[in-house]
């Protein structure tokens, strides 16, 4: 993995988990680092899975995925949306990590317009 795509990921978590941190109304700090503690990042072939789970009870998501290589399609750092556990939905990049313009939830990339 390449240091500014490392340092894209990393940032790609930092904005999920503070989109937690203004979602969650009872907000403490130990429940804020299981939730930053529970994602983590898969490498497959062509794309970084996003994955979000709870430490505690043992259940994991798809958050969403984040494309490796530039392709026909979409471009290095280009995030999709899980079209389910192991592929994205290949309609259209929900924003691009390697630059500053995107907005995620913690829930998953935001839906199309």
């Amino acid at each position: 993995m390449q240091e500014d795509m490392e340092v894209a990921l990393d940032n790609l978590i930092d904005r999920i988990v503070e989109d937690y941190s203004r979602f969650t109304k009872d907000f403490d700090q130990p429940r804020l680092e299981r939730f930053h503690a529970g994602i983590t990042i898969n490498e497959g072939k062509k794309y970084f899975k996003i994955i979000k789970g709870d430490i505690e009870d043992d259940q994991t998501m798809v958050w969403g995925f984040v494309v490796k290589e530039d392709g026909p399609k979409f471009k290095r750092g280009d995030i999709l949306k899980p079209a389910g556990w192991k592929a994205p939905a290949t309609n259209k990049a929900r924003g691009n990590i390697l630059g500053d313009d995107y907005t995620v939830q913690w829930t998953g990339p935001l839906y199309l317009s």
